[in-house]
């Protein structure tokens, strides 16, 4: 059985059509989401930071007034009292106040470390920040009622942007890329399931199936690849109608023919007894001439019969052993007289389903080939092996071998590869083509090949288990 991913030619293609679009169609969805997530993080953390930096310098002015007033009220106790209570929310580390010589007034901040933060801040009618690796200082000049200046300054924990990836974000992107998979998944789908059809239908067609169409199939359709389904079935419609013609015409001139030559045969009867003895030559050689006739339009009509199956052939159990063993023993004593002989080279005892009579054929046009053009003083090796579940018949000769571009067409009907050796050796091209449909009729395989020193058919036919 073909490779459903090879070509025409053997080539294995690696990546069918739907998963290069499903592929392609679900990377270009994550790239998407994926640049989206990205920008929206990048764009949005900076804009955070500043409002957390305007959010701290209106709480330091909201908080340092109340500390202002609670001092000048309840004087430091009070506002010991205040600071202790700031310092015990969330994001605030220490607070304190200060005066303009740096000497804490209230609470537990220490300058160490605000390097110029102080000077600014006195200088400054905005609040002023220091940022350090962890934590942020921030000091806001406030005036007392007196005239005298203080500082109001805190430590709180620096603002950290939203991470880039939490679990809650992780499951939303694998929620939309399953989601956009799915949906490439039937988009790749709907666009090369009629590709797949077609490829399928054409290899059906291709193999002699000559009824195949695609429209029926793919109905729903209404694009190019609609059209194009509907080109095809017009094409092999018109192919099975030209092939079953040209049948038709074969068949119907080959029975024609049978009667008008089974009365020249026995007008020939007639003649024969009538005239003189110079005469008989010429009607031995009418004779067998009618009988080659004869012959042919019989494997005509034995070729239409396996092509079209319109033959009943009764199949029961074959001895390839014994068979092949008659076939070869009727052959040498025709190769004997042509100074060749036929060498039989192993039979393993190998027994098949099928018609008897349609693998005697086979088998014997085959050999009857092999030893019509092995060389005089040759012979044509045979031999019979069990391969698995398969029985191997191999027929070799020492002839001249087939030139490689026209080994396939050796099985095809009326195929001749040099005209004039075919005319010296009586074939019509037949003999071949029908092998090959009664072994394809058994659902076996036959092929030939140059051995360097001939030409070798191997025969493949499936054999019976025992």
């Amino acid at each position: 059985m073909s490779d459903p991913g090879a070509g025409p030619d053997g080539t294995v293609y690696d990546m069918s059509l739907f998963l290069k679009i499903f592929l392609w169609f679900w990377l270009a969805m994550a790239l998407i989401v994926g640049a989206v997530l990205l920008v929206n993080w990048s764009t949005q953390s900076e804009p955070l930071a500043r409002q957390w930096q305007t959010f701290v310098g209106e709480a330091m002015n909201v908080n340092s007034q109340t500390a202002i007033q609670i001092y000048e009220n309840e004087g430091s106790k009070g506002l010991e009292i205040y600071l202790e209570r700031l310092n015990s929310r969330q994001r605030i580390n220490a607070v304190a106040m200060f005066d303009e010589q740096k000497k804490r007034v209230a609470g537990n901040l220490d300058l160490v470390g605000t390097g110029d933060l102080f000077e600014r801040a006195l200088k400054s009618d905005e609040p002023e920040f220091l940022r350090e690796t962890d934590k942020v200082f921030s000091a806001m000049r406030v005036e007392l009622s007196n005239g005298n200046k203080l500082l109001y300054v805190i430590e709180v924990k620096r603002f950290q942007a939203p991470p880039f990836l939490t679990n809650r974000l992780l499951l939303q992107i694998l929620a939309v890329v399953l989601t956009a998979g799915l949906v490439c998944y039937a988009l790749a789908s709907y666009l090369s399931s009629p590709i797949r059809k077609l490829r399928i239908a054409t290899r059906q067609l291709s193999g002699g199936d000559l009824s195949v169409r695609v429209s029926p199939k793919i109905r729903n359709r209404r694009d190019d690849l609609s059209l194009l389904a509907s080109d095809f079935d017009e094409m092999a419609e018109r192919i099975e109608s030209l092939i079953n013609s040209e049948k038709r015409l074969t068949r119907d001139i080959s029975h024609e023919l049978r009667s008008p030559l089974a009365r020249m045969k026995v007008a020939l009867e007639l003649v024969r007894s009538k005239t003189s003895e110079e005469a008989t030559p010429l009607l031995n050689r009418i004779d067998s001439e009618s009988d080659r006739l004869n012959e042919q339009i019989s494997q005509i009509l034995t070729l239409s019969k396996l092509e079209t199956g319109s033959g009943e052939f009764e199949r029961g159990e074959i001895n390839l052993k014994r068979l092949i063993e008659s076939l070869s023993a009727d052959a040498e004593f025709e190769a004997a007289a042509k100074g060749r002989s036929v060498n039989i080279q192993g039979l393993d005892e190998v027994k098949i389903e099928g018609n008897e009579q349609l693998i005697r054929r086979a088998v014997d046009n085959v050999l009857r080939n092999a030893v019509n053009y092995t060389a005089e003083g040759t012979d044509v090796i045979v031999s019979l092996k069990r391969e698995g579940t398969d029985a191997s018949i191999r027929i070799e000769d020492h002839g001249p071998g087939v030139p490689e571009d026209d080994l396939e067409k050796l099985f095809k009907p009326f195929y001749r590869i040099e005209e004039a050796r075919d005319r010296k050796s009586g074939g019509t091209g037949l003999g071949l083509a029908i092998a090959e449909r009664a072994v394809s009729n058994h659902k076996g395989s036959i092929f030939a090949e140059n051995t360097g020193t001939g030409l070798r058919v191997t025969i493949a036919l499936p054999a019976v288990i025992v």
